[in-house]
């Protein structure tokens, strides 16, 4: 096994997880911050009547949550230079004070020409939320 420096990231290297807790307040400020004042992402009766579960979180909301995972890891926000998901399945937020726990967790997937590749898993309530999350980093 060879030994790598201190701070080299090679393939196959994860990510240390970030767990967040979504709560009905977190989409509100959400809401005021991004425009995106839907009511499915505030109001059970109008989430339900379009066949959802309950309210749920903005979609960029959960995938921003996701870029948090790898600028934390980066140290560095400006070093994610592409960042992609599927929305798989909506955050379903409880009006409650607990509301959603969104588990986030990340393996570098490749290093290429000074980057490296991230495969991103997102997951609520044991099910995935994002799929095909990939994220790239400019490695310092």
């Amino acid at each position: 096994m060879s030994r790598r420096r201190r701070g080299e990231v090679a393939e196959g290297d994860e990510l240390p997880s970030l767990h967040v807790r979504v709560t009905r307040a977190d989409l509100v400020r959400y809401a005021g911050a991004s425009g995106d004042f839907n009511p499915i992402h505030w109001n059970e009766r109008a989430a339900r009547e379009v066949g959802l579960p309950g309210v749920i979180g903005h979609g960029m909301l959960t995938m921003a949550l996701g870029s948090r995972l790898v600028t934390t890891w980066a140290g560095d926000p400006g070093a994610l230079v592409d960042y992609s998901v599927r929305f798989t399945r909506p955050v379903v937020v409880p009006d409650d004070a607990e509301g959603a726990l969104v588990e986030f967790s990340g393996k570098v997937r490749r290093i290429d020409d000074g980057t490296a590749v991230v495969a991103i898993t997102a997951r609520c309530a044991a099910q995935s939320v994002l799929g095909q999350a990939t994220a790239t980093v400019a490695l310092a």
